[in-house]
């Protein structure tokens, strides 16, 4: 229903008939201005009843661009009714005073539609500026992740590198921009090296902002050790991780493998915390998984984590990966995969040989650590893989 302050005009004719016309249309409480030419129609007419008489020819067009407007005509023959429906214009009436009650009815159908069409244009200029905001956080935050990505990766070690006689290389795509993998290889002094390889539940922002705290406390509790009893260092900050996680409340856990190696024993002191897949050591021409499991960093208090530990050949390659390598690798279950990834392992000279046995796409074997994510599709995971090996001709 019409609301009663809604303004019809009525062109037509000055007399009786256009009075009795207005008469018909106002009896529905709508007012009504009558006016003899169409550019005497004030600006708050929300519809036009004009009558086929009184308006020019070349005035419909005109007419119908500005307002929803209905024609009437007492005769169906009339040149000029069928010159204004020609032109555009809403609906007709033939003998508008004897067919008063559909006249009325299609006015305020007419009404109806119109303020559904403004609502609706409303809404689609609302829709657009909302779009072009979104559009606007959306670029913005794009940049904010690019920004990320780049710091994250200057906090990875330097690739290759050879310390101690133990050669490190690795390869990091994240999913998009920023990852939750996270590695590093680092001397502590000419006997030991100190590695470790994260994998951060999710990925995304808030999983990158761990990796970040895991690398500020890593190097200060390498600063803080004195490098005696090297079999608890990797206990120790596995422990002091989980606590941290724990105190942060943000939710998030990871897997971790924390490694000493000692140059002048070569040997292997780790321990873990829930690594998927296990790291593989490959020597004399076989590989196999290293033994020990531990619980996930950041989900459970007061976790005591294993001291572990193995000899290290003389010429030995030391495989790390994240669970999203095992999504590229052909197998219908877990075992399947990790036999697959062992063998490759084991037949893998160099890291890129690994990484391009893997059934991943051109545009992610060519991505390499300077890559952020742009031109790509979103990977399900992120991907990383580190291969240390040596000690080749090292003669400590």
């Amino acid at each position: 229903m019409p609301e009663a302050n809604e303004l019809v005009g009525l062109i037509d004719v000055p007399g009786a008939e256009r009075d009795a016309l207005a008469e018909i249309i106002a009896r529905d409480g709508l007012a009504v201005v009558a006016v003899e030419h169409h550019e005497q129609l004030p600006g708050d007419a929300v519809l036009v009843v004009a009558h086929a008489r009184a308006v020019p020819s070349e005035a419909w067009g005109a007419l119908a661009e500005r307002l929803p407007t209905l024609v009437v005509s007492d005769e169906r023959q009339d040149s000029d009714l069928l010159q204004a429906v020609d032109a555009g214009l809403v609906d007709y009436v033939i003998e508008p005073r004897r067919h008063g009650h559909l006249l009325r009815r299609m006015i305020r159908r007419v009404i109806d539609l119109n303020r559904l069409a403004q609502e609706r244009e409303h809404d689609r200029a609302r829709l657009a500026e909302l779009n072009e905001r979104l559009e606007t956080h959306l670029a913005m935050l794009r940049l904010d992740q690019q920004a990320g990505g780049q710091i994250q990766r200057k906090l990875l070690p330097p690739s290759p590198q050879s310390i101690n006689g133990v050669s490190g290389d690795y390869w990091l795509v994240p999913s998009l921009y920023l990852s939750g993998d996270f590695l590093d290889f680092q001397r502590f002094d000419d006997r030991y090296t100190l590695f470790y390889f994260a994998d951060v539940s999710g990925h995304g922002a808030s999983s990158a902002f761990v990796t970040v705290l895991l690398k500020s406390l890593s190097h200060r509790w390498q600063n803080e050790w004195d490098g005696q009893r090297p079999q608890d260092l990797a206990p120790r900050w596995l422990a002091g991780l989980n606590r941290e996680l724990l105190d942060t409340g943000i939710g998030k856990h990871a897997t971790l493998f924390v490694g000493v190696i000692d140059r002048e024993r070569r040997y292997l002191h780790y321990s873990l915390g829930a690594q998927l897949p296990m790291p593989l050591l490959v020597s004399g021409g076989e590989a196999r998984y290293l033994e020990g499991e531990g619980m996930p960093v950041g989900l459970f208090p007061d976790v005591e984590y294993p001291s572990l530990g193995c000899e290290l050949p003389a010429d030995f390659r030391l495989w790390l990966c994240s669970d999203g390598l095992l999504e590229c690798l052909p197998g219908e279950t877990l075992e399947a995969r990790l036999e697959v990834l062992r063998s490759r392992a084991e037949t893998s000279e160099t890291l890129a040989a690994l990484r391009d046995s893997l059934a991943l796409g051109d545009d992610i074997v060519d991505a390499d650590n300077e890559g952020d994510g742009s031109g790509r599709d979103e990977l399900p995971d992120d991907l990383t893989i580190m291969m240390l090996s040596g000690f080749g001709n090292d003669d400590a």
